[in-house]
């Protein structure tokens, strides 16, 4: 099954290499129509900002200095991820366990990805763009004020930025459905230990 896709993420994401192995598998006349056919602008709109206001976790890939990639889980209370435009968006980069690989390869290397997931939905959301943290203390008070997280007991330590370069809806394929302790109250189900 074939994604809905925004410009320019096949034009990032299908390197000559990608498409060459698209032609061999016999996918690449599919995507070729998508991308003649795809949004030609990159930015988010209602579907993507309610996902995200939904979201309570992601997953993260940076690119080291060595070249190697890194992939790390940022979590926190449904809607920490904030879109503050279509193109723009902040989350609050709390302390963690102190290895900072994340923040240190953003600092080399701005161009990330994020995968937001919702597992009872099954759908996810593919995001390419630049990444830059600042320590709470230097951050524009604006910003800052956006990402905070009133109730949340965890400590920030910076303010992380995405700027928004291409999304992609995935497929819902092989995404097993899994549901938060939260999901199961809601629907009225009693849940051993909780």
């Amino acid at each position: 099954m074939l994604s809905g896709m925004s410009y320019p993420f096949g034009d990032i994401a299908f390197t000559s290499t990608v498409q060459r192995l698209q032609e061999r598998y016999g996918s690449r006349d599919r995507y070729a129509q998508m991308q003649a056919r795809a949004s030609r602008g990159e930015a988010l709109g209602e579907r993507e900002t309610q996902f995200l206001a939904r979201a309570d976790s992601f997953y993260l890939a940076t690119v080291g200095e060595t070249g190697w990639p890194y992939v790390q889980h940022r979590g926190g209370p449904r809607g920490f991820f904030r879109v503050l435009s279509p193109t723009r968006l902040a989350f609050a980069d709390f302390r963690g366990n102190l290895q900072y690989v994340s923040a240190g390869n953003a600092a080399g290397n701005a161009r990330a990805s994020i995968i937001v997931m919702d597992y009872a939905e099954r759908s996810r959301l593919k995001l390419l763009g630049t990444l830059r943290f600042v320590e709470l203390a230097q951050a524009d008070a604006e910003l800052a004020r956006k990402v905070e997280l009133p109730g949340y007991t965890a400590r920030v330590e910076r303010v992380a930025r995405f700027d928004l370069a291409a999304f992609d809806w995935n497929c819902s394929q092989h995404i097993t459905p899994r549901f938060t302790l939260e999901q199961l109250r809601e629907a009225g189900l009693a849940i051993l230990g909780g």
